[in-house]
């Protein structure tokens, strides 16, 4: 699933939706939390409501792009704030909605209360504590970045009515400002020595490129422009066409032409040469925060590298059984280049490979039913991930719907460089990206009833992620892996999990080269050459993120054989994944004590 840069998280704190009597501006939430703190009237619940409405209505003020994305309105014309102020106050408001929750009686809460408290504090501390390590001076690189998220932001914000269409001008002639605040963080971070590797931004110009086209309606910028709806008046639409033909050619293209050169002359060739995050100012420390924030536990890095040994010597026995089982004769290595170069294993054209993974998905819907109790009513597709991104972008990405929007999720595939995207990784990679993974998990709990909005759009990427590869373990109960070169195709994509927790690890605490990482990547994976290389350079830019999916699939696996062997044959796997599912995402500890009590409760219930 794919993360939102670094230009739509920078103010994180997460709240319940309530409806306020009026509009707010930018400088009234801070005093409004000040003044919650130090209200007591009314009780502490009605005092955490009010404190969930006014975090919520502030962080869709600071980040309309969020806004956009889930469907709320009113928000579709600007763009975050990234100047230093804007910066600044946020990191002033997550410090005062802390002071605000912290103020609250968390005994005079009911249980869930207390539960949804814990979680809010526990984002708002994380977030403070990061404030010291600099990640704003990172707004971009080649998985993410505003040469990307704006393009896709116009493509799903609304486009139905002529108010819509004046937001999304507003918004095309607001982007000279927005790229100014980018180059300006990229500038203090080029001075300060806080940039991404350069090896990881070749591909950055290009994809700016790819927004500047000689006919303006040709550019990803003005997708919602190419064919305005009906609903929209005739002058209106004469109107909007002409005035966005002008925001392309007066606003956009030029501050995209800005940034290009700024990136191609200034940033990165004075980008830094080093790999880590240990090479930037505390950037021990930092990556040990971030992996303790990615994979919501205490594990060290050092536990986690030689977590990552036992999980790819674990999994490198299970693949030498399959291999067996083919009949090929030769040794490991020989069989990964027989599955990276044999042409029986990859198709031709774009069209046959997209064709395929519809045809995969829709396989694995029907088997939804026998595994969960609950299914969400959010529907989702499979398409192309844009040309302009698709050279330096991973196999496949998911993007959440949502349901206030009525816009379904939609599973990204890439359909660059055909010989690097090997038949044998469909079936594990749809069942990850789509259904039962993050398609199914992000759906579910946006449609949970009962609890706060903010926990349904919350994010623990140990959970989410941990969730995604634990669906693609499930591809045996609903009939995948019947083919055993698919099967080795599961174990590669497990084993490339394994990896990234020794690769990850060794590029950000241990000193490891770019090229060690992708000798060890190689050594060990049947992953495509071109493949490992953008892989490696994504754990490069996020560090830590990767490491987050094996500790999370571990625990999830932990936990159904924990409830397998207390319940017996009184286990049911449907309940069991609900259970799992029906909170939302949430801490892996947290998800163990629910898992636990659920067993204790089934178990007096026998």
């Amino acid at each position: 699933m794919r993360k939102p840069s670094a230009v739509f998280r920078l103010f994180a704190v997460l709240a319940v939706l309530l409806p306020s009597a009026a509009p707010l501006r930018a400088a009234d939430f801070g005093q409004r939390l000040t003044e919650l703190a130090a209200d007591r009237s009314g009780t502490e619940s009605e005092r955490l409501h009010r404190l969930y409405g006014l975090a919520w209505e502030s962080l869709l003020q600071e980040t309309p792009e969020l806004a956009t994305y889930i469907g709320v309105r009113g928000h579709d014309d600007r763009w975050s704030d990234l100047s230093p102020a804007g910066i600044d106050r946020r990191h002033d408001l997550a410090r005062k909605a802390l002071a605000a929750a912290q103020s609250i009686d968390r005994k005079a809460l009911s249980a869930a209360e207390q539960i949804d408290l814990d979680l809010f504090r526990r984002k708002l501390e994380r977030q403070i504590e990061g404030f010291r390590f600099p990640s704003e001076l990172l707004p971009l690189n080649q998985m993410s970045g505003i040469q990307q998220e704006v393009a896709r932001l116009l493509e799903v914000a609304p486009a139905a009515t002529t108010r819509d269409y004046d937001d999304l001008l507003a918004r095309l002639n607001a982007l000279p400002t927005l790229v100014d605040q980018t180059i300006a963080l990229l500038e203090k971070g080029l001075a300060s020595g806080v940039t991404p590797s350069k090896i990881t931004l070749r591909d950055v110009p290009d994809q700016v490129r790819a927004l500047l086209t000689e006919d303006p309606l040709r550019s990803p910028l003005l997708e919602p422009f190419r064919e305005l709806p009906a609903t929209v008046p005739p002058d209106d639409r004469v109107r909007i066409s002409r005035e966005a033909l002008r925001a392309y050619q007066e606003s956009a293209a030029p501050a995209f032409r800005k940034l290009q050169r700024y990136l191609t002359e200034t940033y990165i060739p004075g980008a830094r040469d080093t790999i880590g995050l240990s090479a930037l100012p505390n950037g021990a420390e930092w990556y040990a925060y971030e992996v303790r924030g990615y994979t919501t536990t205490d594990l060290t890095p050092q536990q986690i590298h030689e977590l990552g040994l036992s999980e790819v010597k674990r999994i490198r026995a299970e693949m030498d059984k399959v291999i067996a089982a083919t009949g090929f004769k030769g040794t490991f290595e020989d069989f990964v280049h027989f599955l990276r170069t044999d042409p029986r294993f990859f198709y031709d054209k774009p069209e046959e490979l997209v064709d395929a993974y519809r045809v995969i998905a829709k396989r694995a819907d029907p088997e939804l039913a026998h595994l969960f109790g609950t299914l969400p009513r959010l529907t989702y597709g499979v398409v192309t991930i844009p040309d302009y991104a698709a050279k330096s972008q991973t196999t496949a990405y998911y993007d959440a719907g949502s349901l206030a929007a009525g816009r379904p999720g939609t599973y990204f595939v890439n359909t660059y460089d055909l010989k690097s995207r090997p038949k044998w990784e469909m079936e594990a990679l749809t069942l990850h990206e789509s259904v039962p993974g993050h398609h199914l998990q992000t759906s579910i709990a946006q449609e949970l009833p009962g609890i706060p909005e903010w926990r349904k759009y919350d994010d623990y990427t140990a959970f989410a992620e941990g969730w995604g590869l634990y669906a693609e373990s499930l591809g045996e109960e609903m009939g995948f892996y019947r083919d055993p070169y698919s099967k080795f195709g599961q174990l590669t994509y497990e084993m490339w999990r394994a990896v990234r927790l020794v690769v990850d690890t060794g590029l950000h605490a241990q000193g490891w080269t770019r090229q060690q990482a992708i000798d060890y990547f190689k050594a060990n994976a049947a992953k495509t050459e071109h493949d490992i290389e953008v892989e490696v350079d994504r754990y490069i830019v996020t560090p830590g993120q990767a490491v987050a999916y094996k500790v999370g699939e571990l625990k999830i696996k932990e936990l159904r054989a924990y409830a397998t062997k207390e319940l017996g044959p009184a286990f049911d796997v449907r309940a069991f994944h609900d259970q799992v599912l029906g909170h939302g995402a949430v801490p892996l500890d947290l998800l163990e004590r629910y898992v636990r009590a659920w067993v204790e409760e089934r178990k007096k219930g026998e």
